[in-house]
């Protein structure tokens, strides 16, 4: 884990984030724009602008403060002992190692501080497998899990403008830095594309959210444009997919749209539903950014998941959560922890650094069974 430095300390970052689709999606025209990496712009520093949640904000919204950026794809989780922990997308440039980046809170969400990386640098086997031409510039998208005592970090690494990418998975027994058992292990890839995929599908490796089902197996949400949204079976406690896991996927999302601006699935059980949160659209582009929060629910963790017209996600279903309103551009790269929709969105209210990317937390509320939010 890299120093616990204050975010100002990191010096200017470059603002850059993008994961351009070079191939056809499911019915897609070929080349078609997409994103999921984050960059950061400017002198990073502490509770920088307004975030969603700021004082007066809309019912459930979380009022947050403290180290609030630079935060892209925020991966929510909840320690035992009630601290609150968001994992996030690693700085471009590999600035400050360009690993998973760590932030906690220990007011339930209202104030935040930067607790570092997950790692120094980026794992050596990462440059191998991408050493056939451009390194990744940093890790994406996490995901953190616990499972029978041990954590689960997922994190991505893609080569720019392709689906050569791969998906990754540290271990940890605990989540306290300051704990003498704290360490993050490498244990290697995961799943990688580009690969099939159910009945030849293309797919991108990256944007993992795990989930579990009702009779205890456990699944990986994954996918970002191409063919959209696929769930694959794992195992514990390797926490890597099972023989014959790919071509027996289940093809969750597909916009059937050009450039199929689907990604970052997270699939939470609630009330004998699984609901399924996806961004669409376009991340990481400041001010011009459309990403949104789009969902649809499933009695089955398999699916099919309908939206509230009941329209399949796979054909281009999918009812709008949340997206840009007021100063709040782009929501989107979520993660849900007991009800709390945790998300990056771009800032247009930070004067210093506008439309710097920034934590943002909603407590869901609930109605007809299904998840509501009430925007500016």
């Amino acid at each position: 884990m890299s120093p616990r430095r204050p975010l100002a300390a990191l010096g200017a970052l470059a603002i850059t984030a993008a994961l351009a689709i070079g191939a056809p999606a499911s019915g897609a025209a070929a080349g078609a724009p997409g994103a999921t990496a984050s960059g950061t712009a400017g002198a990073a520093g502490a509770a920088v602008g307004s975030p969603s949640g700021a004082k007066g904000g809309p019912p459930g919204a979380i009022e947050v403060a403290g180290d609030i950026a630079p935060i892209h794809d925020p991966a929510l989780t909840v320690d035992d002992d009630g601290t609150w922990w968001v994992y996030s997308t690693g700085l471009v440039n590999r600035e400050n190692g360009g690993t998973v980046q760590i932030w906690s809170s220990h007011d339930r969400g209202a104030t935040w501080a930067y607790e570092g990386t997950v790692w120094d640098e980026i794992p050596a086997w990462i440059d191998e497998h991408f050493s056939d031409g451009a390194l990744p510039e940093n890790l994406w998208a996490p995901e953190i899990y616990e499972h029978d005592g041990t954590y689960y970090l997922y994190y991505s690494a893609s080569r720019f403008e392709t689906n050569n990418s791969v998906t990754a998975l540290a271990t940890n027994t605990t989540l306290d830095p300051d704990d003498p058992d704290y360490e993050w292990v490498d244990q290697g890839p995961v799943i990688s594309s580009p690969a099939p995929i159910e009945d030849g599908k293309e797919f991108n490796a990256i944007d993992a959210g795990i989930v579990t089902g009702k009779d205890g197996t456990p699944y990986m949400a994954i996918g970002s444009h191409w063919y959209g949204i696929f769930l694959v079976e794992i195992s514990w406690p390797s926490g890597k997919p099972v023989a014959g896991a790919l071509e027996n996927a289940v093809h969750l999302v597909d916009r059937f749209a050009p450039g199929n601006r689907v990604e970052a699935p997270y699939i939470e059980k609630r009330g004998g539903w699984y609901y399924l949160y996806v961004s669409f659209d376009a991340c990481c582009a400041g001010a011009d950014s459309t990403y949104k929060v789009a969902v649809g629910r499933s009695r089955a963790v398999t699916g099919p998941y309908l939206d509230k017209e009941g329209r399949d996600m796979v054909g281009g279903g999918g009812t709008v959560l949340l997206e840009s309103n007021g100063p709040v551009v782009g929501p989107g790269g979520q993660s849900v922890h007991d009800g709390v929709l945790a998300y990056h969105y771009y800032d247009g209210a930070n004067e210093q650094n506008p439309y710097f990317p920034t934590l943002g937390l909603y407590r869901l509320g609930w109605k007809a069974g299904w998840p509501v939010i009430n925007p500016r």
